[in-house]
This record gives C-alpha cells, sequence and structure tokens, in this order.
C-alpha cells in the first residue's frame, strides 16, 4: 500500500467513526464507562504527570500495559527506565474510555515524540455491551488520528491486540485477527507503525502457555520480556536520539 493510499485510509476511518460510531462516541462522554473509582483516580493521576511535562513516550492502553507496572516492572525499569516515558494504561479500559481521556486532558502538558498504543481487546468482552471488530477498529483509527492532531511531529507504534485464551480455538481468537486486519492499514510508513507480535506469545500449537500468561490475557514478566525483545529495537528507532 503507498503512503497516499494509506493516509487516505486514516482519513476515511476518521470519516467513518463519526458516521457509524456516533452511539459509542456520545457513550464515550459518559464516564461510568469507564473503570470507576479506581480509572477516575488514575486519570486524576495522570493529569498532575501530564502537567509536569518532560514525557518524550506515551505507553497508552489498559491492564496490559498498565500492569508493566505490576508483572512486568522489572523489564520496563530495564527497558523503559532511562527514557522519559509515562505509562497511562489503565485495567478494564476500552477505546471509548482513551478518547474521553484525551478529550479530558491526558494529552496537555507535554509534547511527546512517541506513544506505543494497544487497546481494544476489553470492547469484546468486558464492561458493557460488545463493539464488533469494525467499530473497533473505528475506534482505533480514531485515537490515532486524535493523537496525531495533537501532536503532528510525534510517532505512533501502533501494537496489534494481543492473542488471548489459552487455547488456539479460544472464539475471540478471530475477532482480534479481523481487528488487527483492519487497523494495519494505519500504518503510513512514516508516522504510524503497525506491529503484530502476537505469535510470540504462541506455543506451536497456538496456545498460550501460563509461563507467558497466566490467565490467557495477562503477560507474565515472561511476557513482558517477550513484548520488550519484539519491540524495543522499533520504539527507540521510533523515539529517536535521546
Amino acid at each position: 500500500m503507498t503512503r497516499n493510499r494509506r493516509c487516505h485510509t486514516l482519513t476515511l476511518f476518521g470519516a467513518l467513526l463519526t458516521i457509524c460510531l456516533a452511539p459509542v462516541q456520545a457513550r464515550s462522554q459518559n464516564t461510568a464507562l469507564i473503570p470507576a473509582p479506581f480509572a477516575e483516580a488514575r486519570h486524576a493521576e495522570f493529569l498532575e504527570i501530564a502537567k509536569e511535562g518532560d514525557i518524550d513516550c506515551l505507553l497508552m492502553g489498559d491492564s496490559i500495559t498498565d500492569w508493566w507496572a505490576r508483572a512486568g516492572q522489572a523489564v520496563y525499569e530495564e527497558h523503559f527506565g532511562s527514557l522519559k516515558c509515562a505509562n497511562f494504561g489503565i485495567a478494564a479500559d476500552r477505546t471509548q474510555g482513551v478518547l474521553w481521556r484525551f478529550e479530558n486532558g491526558e494529552l496537555e502538558g507535554y509534547t511527546p515524540r512517541l506513544m506505543m498504543l494497544m487497546i481494544g481487546t476489553n470492547n469484546l468482552r468486558f464492561r458493557g455491551p460488545p463493539n464488533t471488530p469494525e467499530e473497533i477498529s473505528m475506534a482505533i483509527a480514531a485515537i490515532v488520528t486524535r493523537f496525531r492532531a495533537k501532536f503532528p511531529e510525534a510517532k505512533v507504534l501502533l501494537l496489534g491486540i494481543f492473542p488471548r485464551g489459552a487455547e488456539a480455538t479460544d472464539p475471540l481468537r478471530e475477532p482480534i485477527k479481523q481487528i488487527n486486519s483492519l487497523i494495519a492499514t494505519l500504518d503510513d510508513g512514516e508516522y504510524v507503525r503497525y506491529m503484530d507480535i502476537g505469535d510470540r506469545f504462541l506455543e506451536p500449537d497456538g496456545s498460550i502457555s501460563v509461563e507467558v500468561m497466566a490467565d490467557g490475557l495477562h503477560p507474565t514478566e515472561r511476557g513482558y520480556q517477550i513484548w520488550a525483545d519484539a519491540v524495543m529495537p522499533t520504539f527507540r528507532e521510533l523515539l529517536g536520539p535521546n
């Protein structure tokens, strides 16, 4: 796909969001859709971090990102500890929640050079009615578009949603593949880089070991090490010199 076509695709996703996801966007303004009271407290913390500025890289997502500070803490310190990164992941968040947070101050007070984004798995089965792969993909495109509009010189490392479910036959595997196939088109070869590292978490038979994801969803320390090993060369390339 050419760069012009990719840019057109990103614009088209944003336009389709306005037409097709108006109810989703409307509900996203309702703070009840953000895990409360935990998310509200975390959001307030993030606003204070943002006001301090001096953030070069932003990690955005749900519990899988959030828990770099738990199961992945040692790995995080090894790979991100020397960087000016802020982790704005919130457990149980959905695409609606990230859009709401973007519109309510989490992009103010600093100028990042890079955002690593993974969001959407909770839209399939958690906190409210599930969204379709098309809806989730368009909402992810809206998140990327909103971030790029705010920070036009910043890069986005967009990660495919990780596989979930211990067995290869888990019913959520297929919609995740559909979402990832759609959001892969957001890669424009310059400002948005898409990476799907999901296969690295899988055994040869497609299952997920408890040593990698104890519950078939959240990475263990070994899982976070797999994640870091897979993305850090690209992450540092996109971030640029310190």
